[in-house]
């Protein structure tokens, strides 16, 4: 008797954000992106792909404990070609995650290479106990 374990399979498929979500002001397409998050003692990473997003088309914003991600791609159009057939669709990136109290927010860092985006959320120190000194009246 064998043991077989499922393989599962992660869909490949671009997740397109839904309209009844965001109310969008450009006509591009927007999309969730792929986020991988990891944990060490000090600092919580997410790496997101945005494929076609720099530095200058990339805004992230913190609201009320929301970071939101917010990377916009201009379509390519080469000249005297028209576009017979596309596996790929290009568009927009959108993704917002809610932070916890555990974050200090004053110190996050986001940094995109190569349409790949790493933000660093350090994470509060430990609470330092406070000695009260208590005076006579």
């Amino acid at each position: 008797m064998t043991n077989e374990k499922e393989l599962q399979v992660q869909d490949t498929e671009k997740q397109q954000v839904e309209e009844s979500d965001v109310e969008r002001t450009r006509d591009n397409k927007a999309f969730v992106p792929r986020a991988d998050i990891y944990e060490d003692g000090n600092n919580i990473f997410i790496v997101a792909d945005v494929p076609g997003v720099d530095e200058n088309s990339i805004e992230i914003t913190l609201e009320k404990g929301i970071l939101s991600i917010n990377g916009y791609v201009e379509p390519e159009v080469l000249d005297g070609y028209t576009l017979a057939y596309a596996e790929y669709e290009t568009g927009d990136y959108q993704r917002s995650f809610k932070l916890s109290n555990q974050i200090d927010l004053d110190k996050i860092e986001a940094t995109v290479k190569s349409g790949v985006l790493r933000l660093t959320l350090p994470k509060v120190g430990p609470a330092k106990t406070k000695k009260i000194a208590v005076k006579a009246s």
